[in-house]
């Protein structure tokens, strides 16, 4: 952890005493995956503290623009300055709206770690609520919001709970989007999987299945694990 109740990385700083949502695993897991390579357009709906922008923009070619979608107040307020401090401010640009009212497209690459509490769950905090209540982003407003915004031969990077992969995968043919990439998030080995990382093209694919371990038996961080995020972690 670093400095401003945050999360110091190798190339920039995140500050998340604002969000509701904190740096996570699940984040990070997706801003180290998701596909960023030639993509000269990129959304982030939901976009928190700013960490999965940032990631990309650190991953992305020069000329590369990242917008990123937060409906939250003082999540967008705490983004936009994590992504001012950055060296990529000129690249990333932060609106505080409903991805619903977003209009400019299209985008080669959208992300998102969407909301995926079901109603009926509480929480002491009404903006951490809000941040993982399905009923501000359900899944068929996401893939709605993709379907609209997405080039013909983008790709939509997902991390979400394996439950809701299913869910997923169950409509969104429905929005023209197959899966292509499954990949299973393993908390620890010979855990069952509580995650996937979730990949989306226009058009029926292939679909590449695999999966990753964070932690081995023993405890520490697999190799695949530290491949994927050596780039960002100042230790593992």
């Amino acid at each position: 952890m670093g400095r401003s109740s945050g999360f110091t990385f190798k190339q920039f700083h995140i500050a998340h005493d604002r969000c509701a949502m904190k740096v996570g695993t699940d984040g990070i897991l997706l801003g180290a995956w998701a596909p960023v390579a030639g993509a000269r357009r990129v959304l982030d709906i939901g976009a928190g503290s700013g960490l999965i922008a940032l990631m990309l923009a650190q991953r992305s070619i020069n000329d590369c623009q990242i917008d990123a979608v937060e409906l939250d107040k003082d999540a967008a307020a705490q983004a936009r300055e994590n992504i001012a401090a950055s060296p990529w401010a000129h690249r990333v640009n932060l609106m505080e709206l409903a991805i619903q009212e977003h209009r400019a497209a299209p985008y080669d690459l959208i992300v998102s770690n969407p909301p995926y509490f079901v109603a009926g769950q509480s929480f002491e905090d009404p903006a951490r609520a809000l941040a993982r209540h399905t009923g501000s982003l359900d899944p068929h407003a996401l893939l709605s919001a993709c379907q609209r915004l997405l080039a013909p031969d983008g790709q939509v990077a997902l991390v979400v709970p394996t439950p809701m992969a299913a869910e997923l995968l169950c409509i969104s043919s429905n929005y023209d989007l197959f899966e292509s990439c499954y990949t299973a998030v393993i908390t620890r080995e010979g855990k069952e999987a509580n995650r996937v990382l979730l990949r989306l093209c226009r058009g029926l694919n292939r679909c590449e299945r695999g999966e990753i371990v964070i932690h081995s038996a023993a405890g520490g961080y697999s190799d695949r694990y530290i491949q994927l995020t050596n780039p960002f972690y100042l230790k593992m």
